[in-house]
């Protein structure tokens, strides 16, 4: 309890003596009204007569809004105090002079009371206010550590953030790997320090036992707080190693190490802090920087960095479970292409070919300073739908018949094959025309005029044949594809009008009107049917990839392999 008197000539600072202990009575001038007049003690301000008339000033409401209670002792004949008195509202009490020392006593002892009750509402209040603001900042981490989709990017946030909310020099993270196994281990794999931020970092793993503080709190699953690890009780079983100290000068002294633990409880790796400083932009270069700098971890600190831990082994999981899935993603992908190019073994590398020219363009368009797309811009997400939508845009081709999909020649082999068995049969239908000549005319006319004969037959003989051979070189030559239109089909067309006999005496053309169709396309080789049909691919890809449920950065892919055909001037296929 402290009472402070601000005397002046109406009251004598000795009419308290005896009702209080002489050390809890301070006399002072009234120049001392200031804020810093009030401590953690609960505080009495007597005011006289004289004094009265600040009761309105700046530092008497200071003084009441930090917790003291104002007390009015009252003038020779004063029953109570004038109603017009400005500042009045500060007041806690009145006292009648002369006042009794038990009147004195218990209206100090109200205002003790009060002020007690002040201080603490006031203590209250900041302690919410310091706790609101705590919740804000481990509420902000979360949501960025949450957001965060880049594994590395998301270990350095967790340490950056949880030395910068403790002021810590340095810090680590160590990782639980193997869980699934019958011995896991600890990984060290990532350190920082703004002393000396280049450690020589070297990432180990180690034993998940009781050697070293991480090893310690991994398997106990218990914060462990070290004001000073150079002088480590004798009985613990964990020791610090001080090679780094060494081989960077450094000095560590307090240290926080924490488990962080997922939803499940389960331990996924520590959290360790290094010097807490009293400035968190001080540089520990000296043994003097280091004692003037660096304080123990409070049981505060502890509880906001268990809980950063315990936000932080969560974003790790779901980093890593997002991982898994964009791996799953790639295989399902990757399986997707390899059965798109099994279909179509000629254009095999061709979907992971355009989905990296397409992202090498996009990226040169993203860093393009001068030009039309200067100003266009893609962001990480939207170069992975560009990926995406790449290695997927002919996943459609799984709707085109294969034999349409991979027609090399105008003809399909199957058709080519009945061709040359037909210009087989023709040719050999003359060779068995041309021997039956001569057997017949031997059966007729003998000798006689054999020679004449032979020679005359064998003319026209030679002629059929010569005939049958420039028709099947003219239909292979028909066969075969060009890039642009180009060709003259004159020769072919005669072909076609020409007939034979089949098997069964039937007349047959040497060309069918399909094969006449196929053979004269100008060019390519497909004709207008099957040119639809492979077009259609673009669509067959479209309402594929719009059934699969994409995520929100992911959603664009049906559209852009939608267009992977589509003009420049977006004027069609």
């Amino acid at each position: 309890m402290k009472f402070v008197l601000l005397h002046g000539p109406t009251w004598d600072p000795g009419d308290l003596a005896g009702a209080f202990d002489a050390e809890q009575i301070e006399r002072k001038p009234l120049t001392t009204l200031t804020p810093g007049l009030i401590d953690a003690r609960p505080t009495v301000l007597l005011l006289d007569e004289a004094l009265r008339r600040i009761l309105g000033a700046p530092g008497v409401r200071s003084a009441a809004d930090a917790g003291a209670v104002v007390v009015a002792l009252g003038a020779p004949g004063e029953t109570d105090l004038p109603a017009d008195l400005p500042g009045a509202e500060v007041l806690s009490g009145f006292l009648t002079y002369p006042a009794g020392r038990r009147q004195l006593f218990t209206a100090l002892k109200a205002g003790y009371r009060e002020a007690a009750a002040r201080l603490e509402a006031l203590r209250a209040r900041a302690e919410v206010v310091v706790r609101s603001r705590e919740i804000t900042e481990l509420t902000r981490i979360g949501v960025a550590l949450s957001t965060e989709r880049n594994y590395d990017v998301l270990l350095e946030m967790i340490l950056s953030q949880a030395r910068r909310i403790t002021q810590s020099d340095g810090g680590s993270l160590y990782l639980v790997e193997g869980r699934d196994t019958p011995n896991p281990k600890l990984r060290f794999k990532l350190t920082q320090s703004d002393t000396i931020p280049n450690t020589g970092f070297v990432g180990f793993t180690m034993a998940i036992d009781h050697a070293s503080q991480a090893g310690y709190v991994c398997s106990t699953g218990e914060p462990l707080v070290i004001d000073d690890v150079y002088f480590l009780p004798p009985d613990v079983e964990y020791s610090f190693n001080r090679s780094v100290d060494e081989r960077n000068r450094y000095r560590s002294k307090s240290m926080l190490t924490v488990p962080m633990k997922n939803h499940k409880e389960e331990v996924i790796g520590a959290l360790q802090l290094i010097n807490r400083k009293r400035d968190p932009e001080a540089k520990l270069l000296t043994p003097q920087d280091v004692e003037a700098q660096v304080i123990p971890f409070s049981r505060r600190t502890v509880e906001i960095v268990d809980a950063l831990a315990g936000q932080a082994a969560v974003s790790i999981e779901n980093s890593l479970l997002y991982e898994d899935i964009e791996r799953l993603f790639e295989g399902f992908v990757t399986a997707a292409v390899t059965a798109i190019e099994q279909r179509d073994p000629t254009t095999f590398g061709h979907s992971g070919r355009v989905a990296a020219m397409s992202v090498g363009l996009a990226e040169l368009v993203d860093h393009s300073t001068a030009g039309p797309y200067r100003h266009l811009n893609f962001t990480r997400e939207q170069i992975k739908e560009i990926r995406y939508a790449g290695l997927l845009h002919d996943f459609g081709k799984v709707g085109v018949r294969e034999q349409v999909l991979v027609k090399a020649k105008k003809l399909y082999p199957p058709d080519l094959a009945l061709l040359r068995g037909r210009y087989g049969f023709i040719k050999r239908t003359a060779e068995a025309e041309y021997h039956r000549a001569r057997a017949d005319y031997l059966a007729e006319h003998g000798r006689e005029g054999y020679d004449a004969f032979l020679s005359h037959l064998d003319a026209g003989f030679r002629t059929e044949v010569e005939g049958l051979d420039q028709f099947i070189r003219t239909v292979l030559q028909s066969n075969e594809p060009t890039v642009l239109p180009e060709g003259s089909f004159e020769e072919l067309l005669t072909w076609a009008e020409r007939k034979f006999l089949d098997i069964e005496s039937r007349e047959q053309a040497y060309l069918s009107d399909d094969e006449v169709r196929f053979l004269t396309i100008r060019k390519g080789s497909l004709d207008e049917a099957e040119r639809m049909e492979i077009e259609s691919h673009v669509t067959h890809t479209y309402r594929f990839l719009l059934q699969i449920p994409w995520t929100k950065e992911l959603a664009q892919i049906p559209h852009i392999a939608y267009g992977h055909h589509e003009k420049l001037n977006g004027t069609g296929y």
